[in-house]
């Protein structure tokens, strides 16, 4: 909003991560420019931000303290904690408000930076947009943990995440997995669970710790050798930088076949990230290798299409050496992929006793069938129409007698450039069954730069419209088609969950 001169100006001042030398010259001056300067506390008086602040103050200064109705104890506000919050909030700006409109500047003490989790925030949103306002942004917490600990945060493409340490365990140890370096906030009571997650993600052993960063009381060190119940709020867990650092090796080597989903990063869950994180060799298919971030120190092996048991006889091999080894395979790998192959071989002598986890990836089918609506909203069957490790005549078996049973179909591996007459073939069979008004999806290289997803006829499907990055769905009897959205150009596709009955 434009100045104006009858009114006091609002300061949000960040004070950094708590050593006094550490405030920039911007916040010294803000203090020194203001009548009344605010700050939150606990009940018992004492507030941080105030002791960083004290040297900069002055008798002249009318002092605002902000004192929280309640901070880990119980409330009988009718509105519980969040009610009560809300009220103080409301409360201190009115106290904050009043000083302004008489025509004071306030300046509003922060520790860290005033818009990074600090309480300053609140007063902003409820003020700023009714006076002049400046925020002066401080060192955060984080900047002065990485600096204690003396390691790098992130370096190059790395991938940076703050996660509040009060989220559910299972969240923190999912986005955990996910990401390069973090880093993780609120820790006190919290902590427990934050050590939980680290280490279901696999992350214990990298992650540091940092008490009371640059403040008096300072701690530093190993996470996974504090004591909890010594842990104040002032402290934050910390995933350093991964360039040049090593993957944390495993207990003993073992084999991850990992589903890259059906294409690009968008498609790949938080669990996969982080088997691909940690692992010190990848394996796979050329074209899914190079799907994969490259990492300092990690191994990369990639390979033709068509020899998966060596594939899999290999990566075993690397894991019973000690290596930690992710197997990589388009959409899910235990669908038409490299799960069935790597456990193949890993039933037989000498590799029974390598561990091997599978972790599951988003499949073509289900991206291709969101993208044109619900077609698999009902039961659906699975069916791959190569024939280079089934005869056709089986092939041609399934489709029968799933047609028959009038299931949905999620056709794989309609063609190539060698294998083109299948889809004909399955076509004119499925017509001896289906009106040929049944719908079609093709959905060509989803998720991918040159996705296309088409709806036919199953009487107007071409094979020559059709190559082996194009999955087919089919529908049933029941399977609808039904146009939507402005001048009805959209074309969706979905299947009742109720069938009529028999």
């Amino acid at each position: 909003m434009s100045e104006n001169q009858t009114t006091g100006r609002l300061y949000g001042v960040g004070l950094g991560p708590g050593d006094p030398s550490l405030m920039t010259v911007r916040a010294v001056e803000c203090i020194a420019a203001a009548d009344v300067v605010a700050y939150h506390s606990a009940r018992h008086g004492r507030s941080i931000a105030r002791s960083i602040a004290e040297r900069h103050l002055r008798d002249g200064h009318i002092e605002e303290a902000l004192v929280y109705p309640v901070t880990t104890e119980t409330t009988d506000h009718p509105g519980g904690y969040r009610g009560a919050m809300e009220e103080f909030y409301e409360e201190a700006a009115a106290r904050l408000a009043a000083h302004l409109d008489a025509g004071r500047s306030v300046a509003v003490l922060a520790e860290g930076d005033p818009l990074f989790y600090s309480s300053y925030m609140h007063m902003h949103k409820r003020l700023a947009h009714r006076y002049p306002t400046e925020v002066v942004p401080g060192v955060t917490s984080v900047s002065a943990a990485a600096a204690r600990l003396g390691e790098p945060l992130v370096e190059g493409e790395e991938i940076l995440t703050v996660l509040p340490g009060t989220l559910p365990e299972e969240e923190l140890a999912a986005r955990l997995a996910a990401t390069d370096s973090a880093v993780v906030m609120k820790l006190g009571r919290t902590f427990p669970a934050v050590r939980g997650a680290l280490e279901r993600s696999g992350r214990l052993a990298e992650a540091r710790y940092v008490e009371r960063a640059t403040m008096s009381g300072e701690r530093t060190g190993r996470l996974a050798d504090i004591d909890p119940s010594s842990v104040p709020y002032f402290s934050v867990a910390v995933l350093p930088s991964r360039v040049d650092a090593p993957p944390a090796p495993a207990a003993r080597g073992e084999v991850a076949v990992v589903g890259l989903g059906p294409a690009g990063p968008r498609w790949l869950t938080p669990e996969a990230r982080g088997e691909l994180a940690a692992a010190e060799d990848v394996v796979g298919y050329s074209t899914y290798v190079d799907r994969v971030p490259v990492r300092p120190g990690q191994r990369r092996h990639p390979s033709d299409n068509k020899v998966e048991s060596e594939r899999a006889e290999f990566a075993l091999d690397l894991a019973r050496q000690g290596r930690r080894v992710a197997v990589v395979s388009s959409g899910d790998p235990g669908v038409f992929a490299m799960a069935t192959a790597v456990l193949e071989v890993a039933s037989e002598d000498p590799y029974r006793e390598v561990p091997v986890r599978i972790v599951p990836g988003m499949t073509a089918a289900h991206a291709a069938a969101s993208r044109a609506g619900a077609p698999l909203g009902h039961d659906y069957a699975v069916v791959s129409l190569s024939d280079r490790l089934k005869p056709w005549e089986v092939i041609a078996g399934r489709l029968r007698a799933a047609v028959a049973a009038d299931l949905v179909l999620a056709l794989y591996n309609p063609g190539s450039r060698s294998r083109i007459w299948q889809v004909g073939k399955a076509r004119d069979l499925l017509l001896e069954h289906r009106s040929p008004r049944t719908p079609v999806v093709l959905g060509r290289d989803v998720g991918g730069p040159e996705e296309s997803v088409r709806v036919v006829r199953l009487g107007e499907l071409d094979p020559e419209q059709v190559d082996m990055r194009t999955i087919l769905i089919v529908g049933s009897s029941q399977t609808r088609v039904v146009r939507r959205g402005e001048g009805a150009g959209e074309e969706i596709v979905w299947t009742p969950r109720r069938y009529p009955e028999v």
